[in-house]
């Protein structure tokens, strides 16, 4: 891994990485390998099939290998997400920020070398283990990261001396913009305390206006009770009196009607009109005896 610029260290984690993501890939296509096995056992029974079957049973192949593929290659990108999430991680503790450069994972001649590397290196396992289970001795002195961490030091320094001036700088704001706040609310308490004398002054005089009107007020309205209530008695006495006169002329109309029926039984007329109407009574009970007679009923 020299042409990568790696060192052993990070030469052993790329193995490590590789040979996890080989082992991924061999059980994927094991998985594949198996979905035609099983496509062959279970369907090619016979020696003949026509074209839907052939179709259908290639349909249901594609949908399985898609999805088997289309497993890995999540399972695969989450992979390098979590791996990215390791190496950001550690940088972060040292304030450092990687960047990375996409176009970079299409590059061909890079892609060939880490395929060799893969040929090549993945040949000697036993090998290759003996070297990692090696213990390796601590480096004396991280020289870049003691620098680096020193350069953050005096950076944030800096910035703590920038904030304390600016928080001196907020705190004089801060005791004039009190001075000031204190100065306004005694001048606002002093006119709060003019223009409340005046407004209680001028509550008085309408107090006293809107009892005056009150007064006058109560005043009519007793007034016009007294006018209402004389006003009703005399209503009251004239109904009194319209009923009896109703009932006076109820009682006359009613000996007027009685006289008059009194009179006209009286008259010749009435009594021709009566007679007549007693012989037709009796020309009508002849005639239902007659039809009694001759019609008997059951």
């Amino acid at each position: 891994m020299a042409e990568f610029g790696f060192n052993e260290h990070h030469q052993n984690e790329v193995i490590n990485y590789m040979r996890f993501a080989r082992s991924k890939r061999v059980l994927r296509l094991k998985t594949i390998d198996s979905c035609f096995e099983e496509l062959k056992d279970s369907r090619l029974v016979e020696e003949t099939f026509t074209v839907d079957e052939v179709r259908e049973m290639l349909d249901g192949l594609q949908a399985v290998v898609r999805g088997e593929v289309e497993m890995e290659l999540i399972n695969t990108a989450h992979t390098n997400v979590l791996l990215l999430r390791q190496l950001f991680s550690q940088a972060e503790k040292f304030y450092l920020r990687l960047q990375s450069d996409i176009s970079e994972l299409e590059n061909r001649e890079l892609l060939e070398q880490v395929a060799e590397f893969e040929k090549t290196d993945f040949k000697t396992p036993d090998k290759m283990n003996q070297d990692l289970s090696k213990p390796k001795l601590a480096p004396l002195n991280e020289g870049g990261v003691s620098e680096l961490l020193n350069k953050e030091i005096a950076r944030l320094q800096g910035e703590n001396d920038k904030l304390k001036a600016r928080l001196r700088t907020l705190e004089s704001q801060a005791m004039s913009a009190l001075d000031e706040k204190t100065k306004a609310e005694r001048a606002l308490k002093d006119l709060r305390k003019v223009q409340g004398e005046k407004q209680m002054a001028a509550q008085s005089q309408e107090i006293s206006s809107l009892e005056d009107t009150v007064a006058a007020l109560k005043e009519d309205y007793e007034k016009s009770l007294s006018v209402n209530a004389a006003s009703q008695k005399d209503l009251q006495e004239n109904l009194i009196s319209a009923k009896h006169e109703l009932l006076r002329v109820q009682e006359q109309l009613v000996l007027a009607e009685k006289d008059l029926e009194k009179k006209f039984q009286q008259t010749a007329a009435y009594r021709n009109m009566k007679e007549i109407l007693t012989k037709k009574n009796e020309q009508i009970k002849e005639m239902r005896k007659r039809l009694q007679r001759y019609e008997p009923t059951e």
